[in-house]
């Protein structure tokens, strides 16, 4: 058993010693992802609602990179820098997933990595 780095071409680089995904047998782990956007290389906005597309649409890319989507993922880890935008973060959230509802917890976090950043979501997914 064996596993394999994942990168998405069109993401920056992380910000510490990690790889954006790992790829063990048809599971995917994707490591916290901000909003990022990968074609300015800035904070896709300042508001929760906006930050988390971004954060959802750079998880998109890593799964796919690694033969997945976001239909396929099974849990989520989102962490706000302040509950009082969980409502903001879930109408997003709810949007992007639609029908679908992998596990998720949600907690508040005392600070994220990066400036203005207001939420990361991780998430664990398989490949069909």
């Amino acid at each position: 058993m064996t596993h394999t780095p994942i990168h998405a071409a069109n993401l920056p680089a992380p910000v510490g010693p990690y790889v954006p995904g790992m790829g063990f047998e048809r599971l995917i782990f994707v490591s916290g992802q901000g909003a990022t956007d990968p074609a300015t290389g800035r904070l896709a906005g300042a508001d929760t609602a906006t930050q988390t597309e971004q954060c959802l649409k750079n998880l998109r890319a890593i799964l796919q990179a690694g033969g997945s989507d976001l239909r396929y993922v099974l849990r989520c880890g989102v962490f706000l820098l302040d509950m009082q935008e969980f409502q903001e973060m879930n109408g997003v959230y709810q949007r992007v997933f639609g029908d679908h509802r992998p596990a998720r917890t949600t907690i508040q976090a005392a600070g994220l990595p990066g400036e203005g950043l207001r939420v990361e979501i991780d998430c664990i997914a398989y490949r069909p």
